[in-house]
């Protein structure tokens, strides 16, 4: 696998481009299926020679209603994946802060600001701006290594026939 000294970062735009002109037709404010995301990989390898990269500024529509809007675009959110070979490792985004907004975008996606009050409160007694993220370390050893199946990185794999250690 292919490093580069600085990760490679390009927006949802750009990547929705790069796979336009390979002929990879893609909604401008989707998200990414499997199929294309695992193209943009190869398209990412060939002309940039990596296989490690960072999409980010998603489509906000395709993020949760807590993810923070880019501010020269509302359109697009300030959130990321990570990809190694095509394939997602780690997602994650800044989250609101500001309780009026969080309530506003909570109301907008049509949910009852009642039942997350207490999330919403923690910005109101002094929790800070912050973000998040999901990594699947399985998946980052079996992409890593270049295994097969998941199953193989795995202490404990889980399946039809297994499970139980």
């Amino acid at each position: 696998m292919q490093y580069l000294q600085k990760t490679l970062r390009l927006t949802f735009a750009e990547g929705v481009q790069m796979l336009k002109v390979a002929g990879v037709e893609v909604d401008p404010l989707g998200d990414l299926n499997t199929e294309s995301e695992r193209k943009l990989g190869q398209l990412v390898a060939e002309k940039y020679g990596t296989e490690f990269y960072i999409l980010h500024k998603y489509p906000q529509a395709v993020r949760p209603f807590y993810t923070m809007p880019c501010h020269d675009n509302p359109s697009y959110s300030n959130s990321f994946d990570v990809f190694i070979r095509g394939e997602e490792i780690i997602s994650g985004a800044q989250r609101i802060h500001v309780p009026e907004f969080l309530e506003k975008r909570a109301g907008d996606c049509g949910i009852d600001v009642k039942t997350i009050s207490t999330y919403i409160d923690s910005f109101r007694y002094g929790a800070p701006p912050h973000g998040g993220f999901g990594v699947g370390l399985e998946r980052v050893v079996m992409l890593f290594c270049a295994l097969n199946n998941i199953r193989k990185t795995s202490l404990f794999p889980r399946g039809p026939q297994r499970i139980a250690p």
